[in-house]
């Protein structure tokens, strides 16, 4: 130990004698550490929040969608839009297939929204049935949800998301009473519960529920729906069902072999392993970007060893003559190597574990933290240290006495 430590003196030492060098080599372990465990990190939260989501869309889930909708990346864009869905083609999928579980038909458009003095001038109104609740896992805070009641008797009642109550009373109670919504006066007789965005990017506490009759008949007066959805008795099902409806659907509306339909259906499994790949890219790419800066560090390391070998021929010279074993002089540059790497992945550990919090706390994304993945970043950079002392410290027992004398 007394030998460690009085190697681990004289390297602290000789690298300070090269301060500007050895601070680029500490700075490339520590970009490789820093980007490494930083990305991870990032990547696990946001396939973390990705798991928050589908869970909050529902549980196996499929949505049939009037129009043609594509997709692009992890979203999808509705191109043209059809008069043709209707509930009876909810309750057709329902009766048509074992597979499914249970359909709720809705509508959905935006419209203007006052309560006294304050208006909101384009808030989604979404007619729905009160089934919705189960199938899409919305709940409501405070109050009640919509029921079958008040779609029966076309109720003009209302349950706001928690902005909208936000914006249009403030901190008063909105629960008993009324806002009008476009030219239809409806009480609230809920809040919903904190949703957030969904994975379209919709903020779902900016929206307004009401009984899908009420919707149909007092708010567009008409007769089909926007979107109708599906839940699948289990995630296995979910291909097989999807077959199945979209085969009832081209019957009963009629499409010929040689037709697009007039209508989609879209797995979110689909659009959610989309985004679960794009962050899996990332994740790649940051890793190849930490790899590569662990070899400019490796590189650094090393052309700064070589350098201070050549610089202290005499004094390796010198420890030789008087007795210094070869494995003495590799302990000495492993030593110097090695507190370099150590010194970037400390650094980059630290700073990396206070930039994911920060990250997580200014994007509101889940707090997850890695300890194999410190673990791994922090000896990757001690062996990257090592690795590259090899060469040097191996040159540098091959330094001889008499010709450090003769030179």
């Amino acid at each position: 130990m007394r030998r460690i430590s009085l190697n681990l003196k004289i390297a602290i030492r000789s690298l300070m004698n090269f301060k500007l060098r050895t601070t680029l080599a500490v700075l490339g372990v520590f970009l490789g550490t820093f980007s490494l465990i930083v990305v991870s990190n990032l990547s696990d939260s946001l396939a973390k929040k990705t798991q928050i989501e589908a869970e909050k869309l529902g549980k196996n889930l499929l949505i049939v969608r009037s129009g043609i909708v594509r997709r692009f990346g992890s979203s999808t864009r509705l191109l043209s839009e059809a008069t043709t869905l209707t509930t009876h083609d909810a309750r057709a999928v329902l009766d048509g297939s074992r597979l499914v579980k249970d359909v709720s038909s809705s509508g959905n458009k935006n419209f203007p929204i006052r309560y006294e003095n304050v208006v909101l001038k384009s808030i989604l109104v979404m007619g729905i049935m009160p089934n919705y609740s189960e199938i899409r896992n919305f709940r409501a805070k405070h109050g009640r949800f919509i029921n079958y009641g008040d779609n029966a008797t076309l109720s003009k009642v209302a349950v706001i998301g928690t902005k909208v109550a936000e914006k249009l009373f403030g901190k008063q109670d909105p629960m008993g009473k009324h806002i009008l919504i476009w030219r239809v006066p409806c009480e609230v007789i809920g809040i919903m519960e904190e949703k957030g965005l969904d994975i379209s990017g919709l903020d779902q506490d900016n929206q307004i529920f009401v009984p899908l009759n009420t919707y149909l008949r007092r708010f567009v007066n008409k007769d089909y729906v926007n979107s109708i959805s599906v839940q699948v008795i289990n995630e296995q099902s979910i291909p097989v069902a999807k077959a199945e409806i979209e085969d009832i659907l081209r019957k009963r509306h009629k499409i010929k072999k040689d037709q697009e339909d007039d209508f989609s259906v879209i797995d979110l499994k689909d659009v959610m392993a989309l985004k679960t790949q794009a962050m899996n890219m990332i994740k790649v790419l940051g890793r190849v970007s930490a790899v590569v800066s662990f070899l400019i560090g490796g590189l650094g390391i090393l052309s700064i060893m070589i350098l201070i070998v050549n610089e202290r021929r005499i004094e390796i010279g010198i420890r030789r003559a008087v007795g210094s074993r070869k494995r003495d002089i590799i302990l000495q540059f492993l030593l110097e190597a090695s507190f370099i790497s150590f010194s970037g992945g400390t650094v980059g550990v630290i700073l990396s574990m206070i930039t994911s919090i920060l990250i997580f706390l200014i994007a509101k994304l889940p707090f997850i933290i890695s300890p194999a993945g410190y673990a791994f970043s922090f000896f990757a950079s001690i062996t990257v240290g090592i690795l590259a002392g090899i060469y040097p410290s191996r040159k540098a027992t091959k330094i001889q006495p008499v010709d450090v004398i003769k030179s």
